[in-house]
């Protein structure tokens, strides 16, 4: 399946700790470029877990804002740049939604701080 950058897509999402995985969403972070000419793709966790959105390495989206709307997601989520990890694209489910340009700006600054850059 092709993906662009910004599209929050349902993987199946390996658990850290290793033997298992998980189908939920995530959020593509890789360049546009990469995702036509890679069979992989590099992605940022999404959860339902908001405690920690105030860390600058995590951005909010709430669905009662137009990026929440936008985002395809069921619940206001956290984009958790510190958890990235790369998936096949092949075992991308579907995509359910996107960031606007403007909150992958945002995004940008997460991963930023996420990898001390």
């Amino acid at each position: 399946m092709s993906v662009s950058r910004g599209d929050i897509v349902l993987v199946d999402m390996p658990f850290a700790q290793g033997g298992g995985s998980k189908i939920g969403p995530a959020l593509v972070v890789q360049a546009d470029r990469s995702n036509t000419r890679l069979t992989n793709t590099i992605v940022a966790a999404v959860t339902r877990n908001t405690s920690r959105v105030r860390e600058p390495t995590q951005l909010l989206i709430e669905l009662a804002t137009p990026a929440g709307q936008q985002s395809g997601l069921l619940a206001d989520s956290a984009v958790t740049c510190e958890n990235l990890f790369t998936v096949s694209q092949q075992f991308v489910r579907r995509t359910i939604g996107s960031l606007s340009p403007q909150a992958m700006r945002q995004i940008d600054d997460c991963l930023k701080a996420a990898l001390g850059l």
